[in-house]
């Protein structure tokens, strides 16, 4: 599906965007042949109905007084005819149409989750994932109203409301007219409802995926809230957020019910009136009890879509809010329409340079100077530094998670801010310190690179990585399933898994992040012979605080506070005296 056409972009964000017609457009409009079989059901269906009260006036005025046995049998076989087309309208309608609407529910899923998954990280940094998977399985649901039954039913009650008026007026026009007046009545509070709920349902939604978004913290960290016996504050964040959705719930309901009794009050008055009406002209003889039962039948017809209507109307208008915010989504800039991002890279030699770069998070609060640094293709440059000095940040730039705020990035002397991504990163490899595992088994994640290595080459990296040292030990092997972020497995076990799904990608640019912080001496000799395979050939830019483990490496960049306070290799380093040597002696002494 095409994603909706943005209205206004000076439009308040908290004001309805997505309009009944743009809806139908880009919904309805490409779907209309389903659309025109469902309107065409619910009409056939309407027109049946009306078939048991017209009988009802024949047998009455006609049938019994003429005492005709045989009229009452055909009779009877016209009604079950009427029913049986009810009945196979009625499930051909929900069957066509219902699966059609939840088809389109997976179809909106699978686009709104691609639009997220190509949002730059910084989108991801300032968002909840909870609060994102909300939004793509639960916001979009209201479509089935738009293109399943709710819409149709609206649209073919209402037809059936102004066939039943017509014969209505045709019957007895005052009577009709009585009628007429409390309905106007209803229709204009119902119409001032919708305007009022549905802001109620947009705010529903973003409170839905805040609540959604903590629980999904709470269970994802629920190892540091039992370590804290944290238990019972994380139980009052929650009820907060279940109550703060109360309320809005509450609020909807209010004014659903509101029309509900509206309706109910004002068709009583309507229906209490046509009794004495209808009575005071039978008693005159100007109607028959048949076409008063006629009459009073086909009232319900016309009444019944128009009463449908508070809970119809609630659905589309809780449909158009889900939009609302689905429509925030896809409008927003994917990282690769960026219209700088022209150049295909087709070839990657590996040479990575910083010229003059500055970066800051937030506006005036740089945490990068002027930083100017070559890696050339092949060379190992290891980032040290204390804690918040922009060492992963600079990471982060060589990896285009980030965009220099000012300065330049290059690759093979390409400036990376104007390079297409895709084409950057199918040569790049990254191995971060907290390592992002998914749950499976140790086989799929190491593949997970490159689903369609082949054995040979998974073993290969199993090897050099080391992972068939613990592996070996398992049952299951590879098949061994690790659990959520890897939980069943150590730390050590997890970077190693980590590195040899780096080695399987084979990249030709590396960025460790710590990539050694986590493990134990044992562990750190078997991965640094892996780390050794891993950057061989390759520009490898390296962050660690274990000073022992970059020793060999090229060049040596300190970091402090945003800035390159010294650089060369270990030797020329300690040979300085400053602040390298600090941090190295003062480690070698732990």
């Amino acid at each position: 599906m095409q994603h909706l056409k943005e209205s206004s972009k000076n439009q308040d964000k908290t004001k309805p965007k997505v309009t009944m017609a743009q809806a139908f457009k880009t919904i309805i409009w490409p779907r209309r042949k389903l659309v025109f079989i469902g309107l065409v059901l619910i009409v056939i269906r309407s027109l049946a109905g009306l078939i048991l009260p017209w009988q009802s006036k024949v047998l009455l005025d006609e049938v019994v007084p003429s005492k005709d046995v045989s009229q009452v049998y055909t009779l009877i076989a016209i009604v079950l005819a009427a029913i049986t087309v009810q009945a196979t309208t009625s499930f051909a309608l929900t069957r066509i149409l219902s699966v059609q609407a939840q088809y389109l529910i997976s179809e909106l899923r699978a686009q709104v989750q691609k639009k997220v998954l190509s949002l730059p990280i910084s989108f991801f940094d300032n968002t909840k994932s909870g609060a994102l998977v909300s939004r793509i399985m639960s916001d979009v649901e209201g479509v089935r109203n738009l293109i399943g039954t709710g819409l149709v039913q609206l649209v073919g009650g209402s037809f059936t409301a102004v066939v039943s008026l017509i014969i209505l007026i045709k019957l007895n026009p005052w009577m009709t007219l009585f009628v007429f007046v409390p309905l106007s009545i209803f229709g204009f509070i119902a119409l001032k409802a919708f305007k009022y709920i549905r802001p109620i349902f947009r705010k529903r939604g973003k409170i839905n995926a805040e609540v959604k978004g903590r629980l999904t913290e709470t269970l994802a960290g629920v190892r540091v809230i039992k370590a804290f016996n944290a238990e019972e504050q994380e139980n009052i964040v929650f009820e907060k957020g279940v109550d703060k959705l109360y309320q809005n719930v509450k609020k909807s309901l209010t004014a659903t019910a509101f029309m509900t009794s509206s309706s109910t009050f004002l068709i009583g008055v309507a229906t209490t009136g046509i009794m004495g009406i209808g009575g005071y002209y039978m008693i005159l003889g100007e109607m028959t009890t048949g076409e008063f039962l006629f009459f009073t039948l086909i009232l319900g017809f016309m009444i019944a879509p128009i009463v449908q209507m508070s809970n119809i109307g609630s659905q589309l208008t809780e449909a158009l809010a889900g939009l609302d915010r689905t429509e925030e989504l896809m409008n927003m800039t994917a990282e690769e329409d960026n219209v700088n991002r022209t150049i295909q890279l087709e070839a990657l030699k590996g040479d990575v340079e910083f010229n003059d770069v500055s970066f800051a998070y937030e506006a005036d609060k740089e945490v990068l100077h002027n930083i100017s640094f070559k890696a050339p293709a092949g060379s190992v440059t290891a980032l040290v530094g204390s804690s918040g000095s922009g060492k992963s940040t600079i990471a982060g730039l060589s990896a285009t998670f980030l965009n220099p705020n000012s300065g330049q990035v290059t690759i093979d002397n390409q400036d990376l801010s104007k390079v297409k991504l895709n084409s950057y990163r199918k040569y790049l490899g990254v191995v971060l310190q907290d390592e992002f595992l998914f749950e499976g088994t140790i086989r799929e994640n190491i593949m997970f690179p490159r689903p369609n290595a082949t054995e040979e080459e998974l073993q290969n990296a199993v090897k050099a990585a080391y992972v068939n040292e613990f592996t070996d030990r398992f049952d299951d092997g590879l098949e061994t399933l690790i659990g959520e972020r890897g939980v069943k497995l150590s730390g050590g076990q997890r970077q190693r898994l980590a590195i040899a799904r780096a080695i399987l990608a084979n990249p030709k640019i590396v960025i460790l992040d710590e990539a050694t912080s986590n493990l134990d001496t044992e562990s750190e000799a078997l991965i640094q012979k892996s780390l050794n395979e891993l950057v061989k050939d390759r520009t490898t830019i390296v962050i660690a605080h274990r000073l022992s483990t970059i020793r060999k490496a090229d060049q040596i960049l300190v970091i402090e506070a945003g800035r390159i306070v010294e650089r060369g290799t270990h030797d020329e380093l300690i040979k300085l005296n400053g602040r390298y040597f600090d941090l190295y002696t003062y480690q070698a002494k732990i």
